[in-house]
């Protein structure tokens, strides 16, 4: 990321979705290059959901929680 660039994001579900799994949500956002770089990011303890550690790669990340990383960035999902 670039210096100054702002690590608070917002990500909307699409009509009708419940959820986006959590590999797929640090992939889209571009905080992992790939799908790879994301489960490892998962496996290596750098990955957390509304303030606890997740472990789960596929884990469901639903309206109203809060994913954070170690590296600073900070995901509201609406």
């Amino acid at each position: 990321m670039a210096k100054g660039e702002n690590k608070n994001l917002e990500f909307t579900l699409d009509e009708g979705e419940e959820y986006i799994e959590l590999i797929s949500l640090l992939k889209y956002l571009n905080i992992a290059q790939t799908g790879g770089q994301a489960k490892l990011m998962v496996e290596n303890n750098q990955v957390y959901v509304d303030g606890e550690l997740e472990l789960r790669k596929r884990r469901k990340v639903k309206s109203g929680m809060i994913v954070t990383t170690v590296d600073g960035y900070k995901i509201v999902v609406k």
